[in-house]
């Protein structure tokens, strides 16, 4: 297959490995993925780390959430998702944001798309998240894309950094659009669920990426309609098909 798109390794090759983690980001690497995709949430002590949930259970085993452990509590705990995996990646360790910059310094071919989540920015108000991660990303500012859900985030970004940003879409409603256009971010985030069966996506400014995707032939109708970058964790299976 041609490809007509670009592929984002959704938390790293996490069909294979355990997601979020810096094995599965070094997989994605080596299968030739460009595009990285992360999540990332503040420790008790104002440290970037990488997970998708605030609440800690599910890829590390640990009861609470992340808020409530220091990042070198965290940085301790088994991050290899033992309800998937078992014992397999029991060494695997919960990681630093910067223990994925550190990989990102021997790919400079590689963006990364941070998703500062929304829970950290209730939790620790907006300012505060932002000082974090901005600081741990600025050594290596050109590859990193700061994306969020939240728009008021986003502005502050662009306000303080003059930075790439990506708006994650809640929807694809006719006020979602008005505000992308008063926006104008450079990327588009959205569900491949919530697209409308048919017909091309909004045109603007920005790259449309489709996220949740793991089929090579969806990949390649989405692509039809406009999208430039597909989000995936089965990573192997679509760049042996690409």
């Amino acid at each position: 297959m041609k490809a007509g798109f670009e592929l984002i390794a959704h938390r790293g090759n996490a069909l294979e490995f355990p997601e979020n983690t810096v094995p599965a980001f070094a997989s994605a690497l080596s299968l030739g993925v460009h595009y990285l995709e992360l999540d990332v949430h503040l420790s008790l002590d104002g440290i970037p780390m990488v997970l998708h949930d605030h609440e800690l259970r599910r890829t590390t085993g640990a009861p609470g959430t992340v808020f409530q452990y220091t990042a070198a509590q965290l940085a301790a705990l088994t991050a290899g998702e033992p309800s998937r995996f078992g014992e397999r990646f029991q060494d695997v360790r919960l990681p630093r944001l910067a223990d994925v910059l550190a990989l990102l310094r021997g790919a400079p071919q590689a963006t990364l798309f941070v998703e500062i989540k929304r829970a950290s920015l209730r939790h620790f108000g907006t300012e505060r998240v932002l000082n974090a991660v901005l600081e741990a990303i600025a050594p290596l500012r050109e590859q990193c894309v700061p994306i969020s859900f939240d728009l008021t985030a986003l502005r502050r970004v662009r306000e303080r950094a003059a930075a790439r940003i990506g708006w994650v879409l809640s929807d694809l409603s006719d006020a979602a659009r008005t505000q992308a256009e008063a926006l104008r971010p450079d990327f588009l985030f959205g569900d491949v669920e919530q697209l409308p069966p048919a017909g091309a996506l909004w045109s603007g400014p920005w790259r449309w990426a489709i996220y949740e995707v793991e089929e090579p032939a969806l990949a390649a109708a989405l692509a039809a309609r406009g999208a430039q970058l597909i989000e995936t964790m089965a990573v192997r299976r679509m760049t042996t098909a690409m």
